[in-house]
């Protein structure tokens, strides 16, 4: 394996990008600067995670706030999908970048590779 800056396993490091979602992946972004592999897991993070997370609270608190007995309430429930989606998201990346494997998420993946 190779030498991570702050001396941890390789694969543990980068399922750590991960675990706090797009707040791990910046802080590794802004450490790490010797390994790729780990370089790479953060940007993918910040990218997939934090628009994610924006949209589910845009879709949760401001239209949440209108949602009870109105038309916005469908919208309160697009946010639900996002928050599915990124506990889906985190957890297949979290297992990927465990195993050693560069998976790379459609259009996300490729800017995170040019950016790492």
């Amino acid at each position: 394996m190779t030498k991570t800056s702050l001396g941890l396993e390789e694969n543990l490091e980068a399922s750590l990008c991960y675990l706090g979602v797009w707040i791990t992946g910046l802080i590794f972004y802004f450490v790490e600067d010797k390994n790729k592999f780990i370089r790479f897991h953060a940007m993918q993070s910040i990218l997939v995670f934090l628009p994610l997370t924006i949209l589910g609270w845009i879709f949760g608190g401001f239209f949440g706030i209108f949602s009870y007995g109105s038309s916005w309430y469908f919208l309160a429930w697009i946010s639900w999908l996002f928050w599915i989606l990124i506990l889906i998201l985190w957890i297949i990346l979290m297992l990927k970048a465990y195993q050693m494997q560069k998976y790379k998420l459609p259009i996300i993946g490729d800017i995170a590779e040019k950016n790492s």
